[in-house]
């Protein structure tokens, strides 16, 4: 029983991280037969509503599995060791639907035909999921992506949770990986109109969940955090 949880933690963490990097071409618009950058002569309302309600499934799939409310509703079906790497599950197949179903619409907002520009552009693209990925491993990479859980499971040890630490990104900025996803949803060459309603509706998906983030882990890392809060900014060094 123990290595088949391993074993799942492994599966559901591997089915994620293919999914990010088919996740990274499709904001990009490299290689796909659907991506953002992709646009039709004229948009249908259908083609609106449909991306705001993948917005909206995005958006409460993340916000109620990530509660613990509802963490504890589910104790009993899904425990503590295998609920990180089932939302991760759930997390790659919501994305995936996305993906998939995400409608092109009609027009372009911006387009930079500067070359040096372009350049730029396309490195604060980069940085963006550079940064991303290197605060998961700041603060835990496996414990993020439940593999941490399930390895302890196996191992016969009790979980405990990560001790909150300062360390590169973090002495400055609270949330260095919602920064890098609001780099790579804005910082693109051609800017489509697909692109635009995607990056406006994650863009605040984003905002919210560092209200309801900042909750949580001040009620979990208790003053230590909360005089965090009032040292550091949200996202811009001494701005946001």
């Amino acid at each position: 029983m123990r290595l088949i949880v391993m074993l799942y933690g492994i599966i559901c963490y591997v089915l994620f991280f293919g999914t990010f990097l088919y996740f990274i071409a499709f904001v990009g618009g490299f290689y796909l037969p659907r991506h953002l950058s992709l646009e039709v002569a004229r948009t249908t309302n259908s083609a609106l509503l449909i991306n705001i309600a993948l917005i909206f499934f995005w958006g409460i799939q993340h916000s109620i599995m990530a509660r613990s409310w509802f963490k504890n509703a589910i104790e009993k079906l899904v425990p503590h060791h295998v609920e990180r790497s089932t939302y991760v599950l759930i997390s790659a197949i919501v994305l995936a639907i996305i993906m998939y179903y995400w409608q092109p619409m009609g027009g372009i907002v911006w387009q930079v035909e500067n070359t040096a520009l372009k350049s730029v552009i396309w490195g604060v693209f980069a940085f963006g999921w550079v940064l991303i990925l290197i605060s998961t491993f700041l603060t835990d990479h496996f414990d993020l992506f439940g593999l941490r859980q399930t390895w302890l499971y196996f191992r016969k040890k009790d979980y405990t949770n990560v001790v909150f630490t300062k360390r590169w990104f973090y002495h400055w900025i609270r949330h260095p990986m919602m920064l890098g996803m609001l780099l790579v949803f804005w910082f693109v060459p051609v800017m489509t109109m697909t692109h635009l309603v995607f990056s406006i509706g994650m863009s605040l998906y984003v905002l919210i969940g560092i209200y309801f983030e900042e909750h949580a882990l001040a009620k979990i890392h208790g003053q230590p955090y909360v005089e965090y809060q009032t040292e550091t900014k949200k996202m811009i060094p001494r701005i946001y």
